[in-house]
């Protein structure tokens, strides 16, 4: 583009976004459109829109913790114990296709004793944790509740998700266009000028973002009380686009 280039860039940061959205206005030819040596003035504009959805799928991880004298000790508790969760979960009708081994690990529980000596090995850590996928939120509670209730004492995650995101992430990109378009006006009338044709259009899609009600939660084995109330809330779904349209000057 030579020294003849020019480019102006603005930051536009709306209300209700969690990210901004920059307008910029520069000199470039476009392809195909005019000879290689013309300049033609372009308007680029990027915007996100956001729409929301009611999940209707949920992903637990549950785990056991054991600790023994010996690794082979720590892993035959946790064995039995793990065991008896994944019946007591199954029997609540979850397929065993949807019961699936996140994570296990062993590893020495150490203490130092004096500075500078070796660690000595004080007990072996075993902990194994299972995945389950639910299709059916009403399902969630018993899961948990059947987990704890023989021998669970990790919750490491409850994630909600949703099975069909199309209608609600059309919206979005609806509203991401919407945007764009507004800025790219507002610029051109500023400048001077008007939009011209529609150059290009790409969208950035970013997926809905799930919603996790537990992390790393430590709990109680065999607690008695009321099932567990489990509120599912919302999912956003957002998309980001990049438009660029040419820019006509009025002067």
């Amino acid at each position: 583009m030579g020294t003849r280039t020019k480019l102006v860039a603005l930051l536009v940061g709306v209300a209700g976004l969690t990210l901004p959205r920059a307008v910029t206005v520069a000199q470039v030819p476009p392809t195909g459109t005019v000879p290689a040596t013309a300049v033609v003035p372009q308007i680029v504009t990027t915007a996100m829109g956001d729409a929301r959805l009611t999940p209707d799928r949920a992903s637990i991880l549950a785990g056991v913790q054991t600790r023994a004298a010996t690794a082979a000790a720590a892993a035959r508790d946790n064995a039995n114990r793990q065991q008896a969760i994944i019946t007591a979960i199954a029997a609540l009708g979850i397929p065993r296709e949807q019961i699936s081994t996140e994570n296990y690990t062993v590893y020495p529980e150490t203490r130092y004793d004096r500075e500078g000596q070796s660690p000595t090995v004080v007990a072996y850590v075993v902990s194994n944790v299972v995945r389950v996928e639910l299709r059916n939120l009403q399902q969630v509670g018993p899961v948990i509740d059947a987990a704890l209730s023989k021998g669970a004492n990790q919750i490491n995650s409850l994630e909600f998700s949703s099975s069909n995101t199309d209608a609600a992430r059309h919206r979005a990109l609806g509203e991401a266009i919407g945007r764009a378009r507004a800025d790219a006006e507002v610029m051109a009338q500023a400048a001077g000028g008007r939009l011209g044709q529609l150059i290009e259009l790409v969208t950035m899609d970013m997926g809905p973002r799930p919603v996790f009600r537990a992390d790393a939660m430590m709990v109680k084995s065999g607690a008695a009380g009321a099932p567990t109330p489990i509120e599912a809330g919302e999912l956003t779904v957002r998309v980001g686009v990049t438009a660029r349209w040419q820019f006509v000057s009025s002067r």
